[in-house]
């Protein structure tokens, strides 16, 4: 792509190889049992996060984000960002990013390949610049998630969009490198293409209407982003989604809302776990189908204060049914946590899982475990079992990997998780925070034999 005589492009150049993250070859030691106590504080929204940090590539003044989790997909986006010439610096929890000069990119493709939400950069390049040039993502391997949905709300904004060899090549053609304002409709309310017009819709000519637009709290975060920034947006949240574009944003100071899914992964630690915990800061209306399964099991939660819930797992024993859904259904990034604390319930319970149809890998490592599991299709019929063995077992993706890690805590014995690259994409510093609330957990070299550590019982009651 070709701008003030620079071409910008995504190649498949290496030699800022030395910049990708090393892949974790250590693995999780867990013994299980143990009791959990205290406070656990909850970091910003991984998937909030890599959509805020390519949203402010529309912006060509400072964009200061705040909350940032610091996470493996996190980093490789940063490195993304620094490859087409914008300047990234982090302070923390804090990411400053000043994207007024998009020069030369030699973005690595294994960082591309990695990340699927390195595909979000499309539309805030192709609404600044007017062309842009994407290797199609990568990312877990959990099912098919195809970017048609992205390309043809693009191409219903004006850009000429083309897939060859796995590269997306799309540009706005004639003598006005503006996107048009259009009306979209998406077959599937997709986060990512929902959150990919949304941003490129932001700079466009004219007013743009998403429908069945995905209504996660992720895409409202990235609306009062852009709104923050000087966009006109309305109905982020709902089904209908209205941009009236702008001719540029400017700079702001924002925060990213804390992660639902991980404080959705720590309430299920103290269901299956049979403790007392709590966790702030939340946003309870984020995690209401996943509040509404945990009493229904059998588990009391509490809402301590608007941003804190306390959460009493000593009666979590009651089988239920699962469905997962778009938002504001049940969420499918808390499937698996939920198998294991079912695969311990007192009778029979269902998990449909209807968002990715290779999203069920994890039964075969938690029936190594001990677990009564069996799969027919999207569904897993869970019979429950007294209690689970500890096991050598592999992360087959993200959530897969939370979710044996969360078995661990409960089984007998000691559980070896493998696969740390997965956990490591998406909780910050996970068995750092179970230490903290009591747990026997530990990471060590792939090779190392470890005796059982000690529980860090006096440092969970200080967590806060």
């Amino acid at each position: 792509m070709i701008l003030e005589g620079k071409t910008i492009t995504f190649s498949l150049n290496l030699n800022d190889s030395k910049a990708l993250p090393e892949e974790d070859q250590s693995v999780l030691q867990i013994w299980g049992r143990s009791s959990l106590k205290g406070h656990v504080q909850i970091s910003g929204a991984k998937n909030s996060a890599l959509a805020l940090m390519a949203g402010a590539l529309l912006c060509p003044d400072d964009c200061r984000l705040r909350n940032v989790p610091s996470l493996v997909d996190v980093h490789r986006l940063a490195l993304i960002l620094k490859s087409l010439g914008v300047k990234v610096d982090r302070h923390g929890d804090i990411l400053d990013i000043n994207a007024r000069h998009i020069g030369q990119s030699q973005a690595p493709y294994e960082l591309v390949s990695q990340l699927r939400a390195s595909f979000f950069v499309i539309g805030p390049l192709l609404a600044r610049l007017g062309v842009a040039r994407i290797p199609l993502p990568g990312g877990c391997a959990i099912g098919a998630r195809p970017v048609d949905l992205h390309v043809r709300g693009l191409q219903a904004m004006g850009a000429d969009v083309q897939i060859d060899r796995g590269m997306v090549n799309a540009y706005i053609p004639g003598n006005n490198p503006r996107l048009k304002g259009a009306n979209i409709y998406l077959d599937y309310p997709s986060v990512g293409a929902t959150e990919t017009l949304m941003m490129a819709a932001t700079l466009a000519d004219g007013e743009t209407t998403i429908e069945n637009a995905a209504q996660e709290p992720e895409v409202i975060d990235l609306a009062n982003l852009c709104r923050a920034m000087g966009a006109r947006i309305r109905g982020a949240g709902t089904n209908t989604i209205v941009i009236d574009g702008v001719k540029s944003l400017h700079s702001t100071d924002y925060s990213v809302i804390p992660d639902r899914i991980e404080a959705g992964t720590f309430l299920v630690a103290g269901a299956i776990t049979r403790s007392e915990i709590t966790l702030s800061p939340v946003v309870p209306d984020h995690i209401t189908a996943a509040i509404a399964k945990l009493r229904a099991i059998g588990a009391k939660i509490t809402v301590e204060a608007s941003d804190c819930l306390r959460i009493n797992g000593a009666n979590a024993h009651i089988p239920t049914d699962i469905e997962t859904l778009p938002y504001p259904g049940f969420p499918t990034d808390l499937q698996a946590p939920f198998m294991a604390l079912l695969s311990l319930c007192e009778g029979n319970s269902i998990i449909t899982e209807t968002v990715f149809e290779n999203r069920l890998r994890h039964v075969a490592e938690l029936n190594r475990m001990g677990a009564d599991i069996r799969v027919k299709g999207n569904n897993a019929v869970i019979r429950g079992v007294p209690f689970l063995l500890g096991a050598p077992v592999m992360a087959t993706d993200l959530r897969a990997g939370a979710a044996l890690v969360l078995a661990g805590l409960t089984a007998e014995g000691k559980t070896t998780v493998q696969g740390l690259r997965y956990l490591d994409r998406g909780y910050e510093h996970l068995e750092v925070k179970l230490q903290k609330l009591g747990a026997k957990i530990q990471r060590v070299a792939a090779d190392a034999e470890t005796q059982a550590p000690a529980p860090l019982v006096a440092q969970s009651d200080q967590v806060g």
